[in-house]
Parts: C-alpha cells; sequence; structure tokens
C-alpha cells in the first residue's frame, strides 16, 4: 500500500480523499478508503444511504414481498385439497411496516457506522468539486483526491404535457398510505414491471405501457413470456407504442398514445413515470471543470474509474452504467483503491449478475444471445422450459424458462438467463461458472441437488446435447 495517505496534522481542513454523496457507493469509497489509512470527508446532502436503503431496493422488495403473499394464497388452488385465502387488511399498516425497516436498516448500516471509523469526517450540505478540493457551505475543503457518487433519480420522460400531470414516482408510489383502483404505469424496465406487479396483486387495475417491450434488455423468450404472465394476472402490457400526450382528467390521467398506425388513449386513476433515471449532477458544475458527461448528463468514467478530470473519479448511478446497488459499492471501492494507490484495478462487469424481482423472477448474468452475436461470437443456445425441472413440477408453477448462450466451438458459457419463481437464488451459479472460465460441458458434468431450481443449469447444458425429456431423474 501507498504511504502517501497519512494524515495531515495541525491540519484538519485537508484530507486524502473526499466523497461526494453519502449513498451506498459514497459509503463503500469511504470505508475502502479509510481501511486504507487514509484521511477521509464524506459529504452527504439530504437522507443518509442514498437510493436503495431509503426508496429503492429495501422498501420495493419488502412491499414485493408482501403481495406475493396475496398471489400464493390465491394460487394454493393448484394443489388438490388446499383452499387459502389472502386480502390487504390494512395498506397503511403494511407501507408504515416498511418504513420502519426501512429507518433500522439506515441507522445501522449507514448512521452507526460512521464513529466506527475515526479517519473519516461526515461533512452534510451541497458540495461541488474545486480546484484542490470541495467546497461545502462556502466553505473550501482542501482534497489530493474526489469521487463523485452523487446517484440519481427518476427521469421525466419526453411527453407532451407531462409537467402539468401530477405523477407519481418510484419514490412516492411506496409512500402511498391508500391504493388506487386503477393505474397507468410508463415503463417496460425492471422499474415498471416490478411495481405494475405489485400494484396489480394488491388490488390495482394496472396497465404498463412501453416504448419497446417489457424488459427490453432481456432476452425476447423471456420478455414474451413474462408479458403473457401479467396477463394472466390481469396486468395489460402495451407495447411498443409512441406517446402523444398526457392529462389531467376529473377522474384521474389519460395518456394518448399511437400504436401500430392506430392512436389510443387509456385512463386511469393515478399515472407511475418508471420510464428510466436521471444522473444527479446538477450543482456539480462539471462543465467548468471540463468533465465529460454523456447525453443524458452521466458522467463519463473509464475502466479505472477515472472521469476526464485527473484526481477526480465517478462511482454509482450518476456514471450512467450498471444501476445495481452492489455494482455502485464495487465501482467506488475500485475508484477508492485507484485514487490512493495507482489506478491499478479494472472494472470488470464481465459476470455481473442482475435480477428482476417480478414473479417468476428474471435473473441474468453475461451475454444475451444477440449481444453475443453483436459481438462477433459464434454462438450455441439451449431454451429449456420449467416444465423440463422437477422442483417446478413439485411445486406445481411450470412458468418460467431458462436459456444458456455458449460459444459454438469452444462451448464457452456466456451468458445464462433464467425466468422462475426462486431465478433469482440461482443466477449466482452461472456467475460463478463464467468467472472461472467454464463450458457447458463442465456446467452439465457439475453435480447439482436434485428438486432445487439452480438444478435447471444443469438440465439446460445437458439440453445442448441431449433431449432432457428423454432422461431419468438425476441422469446425465
Amino acid at each position: 500500500m501507498s504511504t502517501c495517505c497519512g494524515p495531515k496534522a495541525g491540519d484538519p481542513g485537508r484530507y486524502d480523499l473526499a466523497v461526494i454523496g453519502a449513498g451506498s457507493a459514497g459509503f463503500s469509497a469511504a470505508i475502502t478508503a479509510a481501511e486504507l489509512g487514509a484521511q477521509v470527508v464524506l459529504i452527504g446532502a439530504g437522507m443518509i444511504g442514498g437510493t436503495c436503503v431509503n426508496i429503492g431496493c429495501v422498501p420495493s422488495k419488502a412491499l414485493i414481498r408482501a403481495t406475493e403473499t396475496l398471489h400464493n394464497a390465491r394460487a394454493a388452488a393448484r394443489f388438490a385439497g388446499v383452499a387459502a385465502n389472502a386480502e390487504i387488511g390494512d395498506w397503511r399498516a403494511t407501507v408504515r411496516q416498511k418504513d420502519e425497516l426501512v429507518a433500522s436498516l439506515r441507522q445501522a448500516k449507514y448512521a452507526d457506522l460512521l464513529p466506527a471509523y475515526n479517519n473519516v469526517t461526515y461533512r452534510e450540505g451541497a458540495a461541488r468539486p474545486v480546484a484542490g478540493g470541495v467546497e461545502v457551505g462556502g466553505a473550501i475543503l482542501s482534497a489530493e483526491r474526489i469521487i463523485i457518487a452523487t446517484g440519481a433519480r427518476p427521469g421525466v420522460p419526453s411527453i407532451a404535457g407531462i409537467e402539468s400531470v401530477p405523477c407519481l414516482t418510484s419514490t412516492t408510489a411506496l409512500e402511498l398510505e391508500e391504493l388506487p383502483g386503477s393505474l397507468l404505469v410508463i415503463g417496460g424496465g425492471y422499474i415498471g414491471a416490478e411495481l405494475a406487479q405489485m400494484f396489480a396483486r394488491a388490488g390495482v387495475r394496472v396497465t404498463l405501457v412501453c416504448r419497446s417491450r417489457l424488459l427490453p434488455e432481456a432476452e425476447p423468450e423471456i420478455s414474451a413470456a413474462l408479458t403473457g404472465y401479467f396477463a394472466d394476472e390481469g396486468i395489460e402490457v402495451v407495447s411498443g407504442v409512441a406517446y402523444r400526450a398526457i392529462r389531467n382528467t376529473e377522474t384521474g390521467v389519460a395518456l394518448t398514445l399511437a400504436r401500430d398506425g392506430r392512436e389510443r388513449t387509456i385512463a386511469a386513476e393515478q399515472v407511475l413515470n418508471a420510464a428510466g433515471r436521471a444522473p444527479n449532477v446538477e450543482g456539480l458544475g462539471l462543465a467548468e471543470l471540463g468533465i465529460r458527461q454523456t447525453s443524458g448528463g452521466a458522467i463519463v468514467v473509464d475502466d479505472r474509474m477515472r472521469t476526464s478530470r485527473p484526481g477526480v473519479y465517478a462511482a454509482g448511478d450518476v456514471t450512467g452504467r450498471d444501476a445495481f446497488v452492489y455494482m455502485a459499492a464495487y465501482g467506488a471501492k475500485l475508484a477508492a483503491k485507484n485514487a490512493l494507490n495507482g489506478d491499478s484495478l479494472a472494472y470488470d462487469n464481465a459476470a455481473m449478475p442482475a435480477i428482476v424481482f417480478t414473479d417468476p423472477q428474471v435473473a441474468s448474468v453475461g451475454l444475451t444471445e444477440a449481444a453475443a452475436q453483436a459481438a462477433g461470437h459464434e454462438t450455441r443456445v439451449s431454451i429449456l422450459s420449467l416444465d423440463q425441472v422437477p422442483r417446478a413440477l413439485a411445486a406445481r408453477d411450470t412458468r418460467g424458462l431458462i436459456k444458456l448462450v455458449a460459444e459454438a466451438g469452444t462451448d464457452k458459457l456466456l451468458g445464462a438467463h433464467i425466468l422462475a419463481p426462486e431465478g433469482a437464488d440461482s443466477i449466482q451459479t452461472a456467475a460463478m461458472a463464467m468467472r472461472g472460465g467454464l463450458t457447458v460441458r463442465d456446467v452439465a458434468e457439475t453435480i447439482f441437488p436434485y428438486l432445487t431450481t439452480v438444478e435447471g443449469l444443469k438440465l439446460a447444458a445437458l439440453a445442448f446435447d441431449k433431449e432432457v425429456s428423454k432422461l431419468s431423474c438425476c441422469a446425465g
């Protein structure tokens, strides 16, 4: 480790590293730097903890799990002789329980951590990088290196009239203490998909509209299957649309759109904007510092997490890539190490697992078939429906499929994509296989436990060369 990072005795205003943003990325960077012996100033504005714990992952998954219990009760009759019923008795109580969980995790995983690191100074206030350090509340804090980790917020889609309509966002939708009768969801990405299903299971009549298709970054087979499962639950998905205008009505909102050359107006009590996120870069003075941004405003970084200004790094959602909390923390940890020890570490997302918490869950790692071919690979694919997986048969729930993408010739695993009720807990096996450079034959020859969802990966690997339906249990 470099020895450049010792404290500046007698000069409390000087730091080895300044971190702007006190969310998951900011804390990861600050803790990493502190463990390396650096003097760090962590600067937060607003609620400590950032998106994930406060308004993103934690609250959404808590409510998704709550409404999943309703679905499970309604689906109990798939087992002969079993009957169950569940209903929402007090949505306000469910939301407040979620708020209590958020508050406890924010305290335990963020606020309570600060006293454990004597070489981390926490400051509140809006901050911006300046020559030689950062400015906070009119004061200049001297810092040799800076990491920007200010996160992102819900974006605003380009729809005529959107500014005059009181749209819910992924933040405010999770705060509703009364459920609307009907909801229009704009956006078919992971946020729109998760929240559409959650509200539908809570008893709201939901219509989801999107420019492309549901989960456009997923394999098309998964997108099509999930669209069908949504329809089974009463969720209408209207894809491939062009937005014309949105307006207020006496009973809520109305969106006019065009599809296949025809116009249609969809009315609902409330509308949820889930059409993407925008980086929090306002007030940072990036242009004045010569820090490059994308057309959408995200900070451009290289594989070392460096911005175009020497000494300034960025990590997390503000960079506009890999918008997952664990990737934000990973990138920030990398940025801190590079900032203090010579930029020797490269960002690597080749085996990055990604989850969409719909039901069935969508889990993926590596390249899709189209992406692999675009990258120049000649590919082989295997698609296994869940009715070939014993776990799904025993659970009497065969919704889903598993798709593996391999490189022809070498059979190296390039990507794995799972749509299954328990898919999220299975994808890490594929991620480890990819990280280890395994082939689909290696996966097929690995011992997997019987009657598990993850066993489907083995069966999908076997399906490259065998007819799985003709194998006995555990054979292959």
